[in-house]
């Protein structure tokens, strides 16, 4: 199963490229997961939950905005 993982660094930015990108790739919406949390925070719920659901066959697609995934 494909799965997508988008973060932005603050809620004055938004996901909507990350989130076309992941869409265009063939992953289902419900499939995207997504965080709001700076790169030196360790505490990504969304990610952690993705984590997870994960099978050895599953793809995960996580898409750079500026910074690291």
């Amino acid at each position: 199963m494909l799965f997508g993982y988008a973060r932005i660094s603050m809620l004055s930015q938004k996901y909507d490229l990350q989130i076309d990108a992941l869409l265009k790739a063939g992953i289902k919406e419900k499939n995207i997961y997504k965080d709001v949390s700076s790169g030196a925070k360790a505490n990504r719920k969304s990610l952690d939950l993705l984590l997870s659901k994960l099978r050895e066959e599953d793809v995960v697609f996580c898409l750079e905005d500026g910074s690291s995934c």
